[in-house]
């Protein structure tokens, strides 16, 4: 078994794709562990405290993220932007003669899509990130203190 585990080492591809994944999942935590700038951790931790066993939105999107959202870390978004970018362009599609063309082009036309798909990503990112801080700068935890150490615009800008 351990013969077997070191010939995967041995294929450079092979060791540079799983070295690739490696890395990509040790960035990802950190990104977990990081919180915005502007958050009180603390007051976060305290609702989730609060909340849990519950079934509110803050406990299904808490574990859509992993566990990301009840810090609001730097990935607390996750991969549901991407998701609703998706979901969006796969609606489009239907409804767009354009879209609906580019799709029955093969796989220039889905590379296309997916391109764009990406692009509006960063856009939804943005938008979403942004109401997720509108939604919490005001939010107070169970102490009373707000979960924004300075809640306004410079909060929104740092966050988003």
């Amino acid at each position: 078994m351990l013969g077997a585990f070191n010939n995967i080492f041995k294929i450079p591809d092979l060791r540079k794709r799983i070295l690739f994944t490696l890395g990509v999942l040790f960035l990802l935590q950190v990104g977990n562990r990081i919180p915005i700038p502007g958050i009180d951790s603390d007051i976060l931790q305290q609702m989730a405290a609060d909340n849990a066993g519950s079934t509110d939105i803050f406990t299904l999107i808490n574990q859509f993220t992993g566990g990301a959202f009840q810090r609001l870390s730097v990935f607390a978004m996750g991969v549901m932007p991407y998701i609703t970018a998706s979901i969006v362009f796969q609606l489009l599609t239907m409804v767009s003669t354009t879209l609906e063309q580019l799709s029955k082009e093969g796989e220039e036309g889905r590379k296309k899509i997916e391109q764009w798909t990406r692009y509006s990503t960063v856009v939804i990112t943005f938008a979403q990130a942004s109401m997720l801080l509108v939604s919490f700068q005001n939010q107070q935890g169970p102490s009373g203190d707000t979960v924004a150490y300075s809640p306004g615009l410079a909060f929104l800008l740092q966050g988003a």
